[in-house]
């Protein structure tokens, strides 16, 4: 033990001469591997860290939640010319189901939109926001949190009541320091009546924009303005089953009624989708690691580079410090003594251009961090996979270079250096 670590403080005074004495040559050999180990952990580092918010965004939502509406969330083998035929949901077929439905928690009625809309009060207005019309139930299905005033109840939503809850962002653009609850705001040419303001969430990774950017409003108050049939919005119900249910049993039974409610015929196809939101996080776990995969094919050339550029600068050693190697050789040290020598230095060298790489992700995740209202995070993980991913590197690249030098004849090589 005592001699390998001898010769690993030995390997490392190598790496620190060849650095010393050769930097240009040394740095631009270590490199590739500084490119190859930053480009693949900023892209894991990048992916997780994205993964984790959309992860957290949707934490909110039980993930046996589903959405009632007329088009997918993704791809579907409907062609798109008879998706678009299909009938928007509306709000009798929501309470229909409300008052039909079994094994279910609750649901709502909602609307998707698709345009931005602006706010405004006195002389200030925030423009760009999203309105979010909903019943009075999209704040248990949501675990909506407020930070001061309250959501509206049924009552408000029923009557389509002039009410709104404003985003904590949009509520801070608008008001400053001052309580918005009370307060009148116009928007859709409406004065409405602030009741509630959002606590703060942070930027939005996952369904929709955050509740930061918001405006939470009866979607009997838009039914009022623009009726069911807008080709501004999408209308859905969201519902949210029994923690106990049998999700399958669930939605073969909101199949069924909406089917019976429409009157769809035995043997024609649904006219509606019902997607459940733990199949869009399947398709979110699809995408991130079709981008985990993307940025290792792209790394691994920067690391293959890298790679040949140790295994030159290590035969280059080798045949610099041929004349030493066989003094060690005169003197007793073995073959095993010497290839270890040279394989530590490769290792060395290759971890010291991996940390270089490290080092430039955590400071652009933290540049990133505080520019953006995201938490770019170089995960504990991230880092052993770099420093591991560099350490093979350099095992694999200095292989042939330490092989070749522990097999040298030590006269020849004594004789090479005169």
């Amino acid at each position: 033990m005592i001699l390998y670590f001898r010769l690993l403080k030995e390997s490392f005074g190598f790496a620190m001469n060849a650095l010393r004495n050769n930097k240009l040559r040394t740095m631009l050999s270590l490199l590739g591997v500084t490119i190859g180990i930053f480009s693949i952990i900023a892209v894991l580092a990048a992916v997780d860290s994205l993964d984790k918010k959309i992860k957290a965004d949707l934490s909110s939502l039980d993930k046996n939640t589903m959405y009632l509406k007329s088009q997918p969330f993704g791809p579907s083998e409907i062609p798109y010319w008879k998706r678009e035929q299909f009938p928007e949901v509306n709000y009798e077929e929501f309470q229909y189901l409300k008052n039909n439905l079994k094994n279910v928690e609750n649901l709502c009625y909602q609307y998707f939109m698709f345009s931005r809309e602006s706010i405004k009060y006195e002389g200030k207005t925030v423009s760009d926001l999203n309105v979010v019309p909903v019943t009075h139930e999209f704040a248990d299905i949501q675990r909506m949190e407020i930070n001061n005033g309250r959501f509206f109840n049924e009552a408000e939503s029923n009557a389509a009541s002039g009410v709104i809850v404003l985003g904590y962002t949009i509520a801070e653009g608008l008001f400053g320091d001052i309580d918005p609850v009370g307060k009148s705001v116009r928007i859709y040419g409406k004065n409405l009546k602030v009741i509630g303001v959002t606590k703060k969430k942070g930027q939005s990774m996952g369904l929709g924009d955050s509740d930061d950017d918001s405006v939470f409003l009866p979607v009997n108050f838009l039914r009022r303005l623009f009726g069911d049939n807008g080709k501004n919005f999408l209308p859905v119900i969201v519902i949210k089953p029994e923690k106990e249910a049998d999700v399958d049993a669930v939605k073969g039974e909101i199949t069924q009624k909406i089917r019976n409610y429409r009157g769809v015929k035995q043997g024609e196809i649904d006219n509606f989708f019902l997607d459940i939101l733990s199949g869009f996080t399947d398709m979110i776990d699809g995408v991130i690691g079709s981008l985990e995969a993307g940025g290792w094919m792209i790394s691994g050339f920067s690391l293959l580079v890298g790679g040949f550029g140790i295994a030159n600068i290590m035969f280059v050693s080798v045949k610099e410090r041929t004349n030493l190697i066989g003094i060690q050789k005169s003197l007793g040290a073995k073959n095993k003594f010497i290839l270890f020598q040279f394989l530590f230095e490769a290792i060395i060298l290759c971890v010291i251009g991996g940390m270089i790489g490290l080092f430039l992700v955590w400071i652009i995740a933290m540049i990133l961090s505080s520019v953006l209202d995201f938490e770019f995070v170089l995960g504990l993980g991230n880092i052993i996979l770099g420093t591991g991913l560099a350490a093979v590197i350099g095992l694999i690249s200095g292989i042939l270079p330490a092989i070749s030098a522990s097999q040298l004849d030590p006269v020849e090589a004594i004789r090479s250096g005169m």
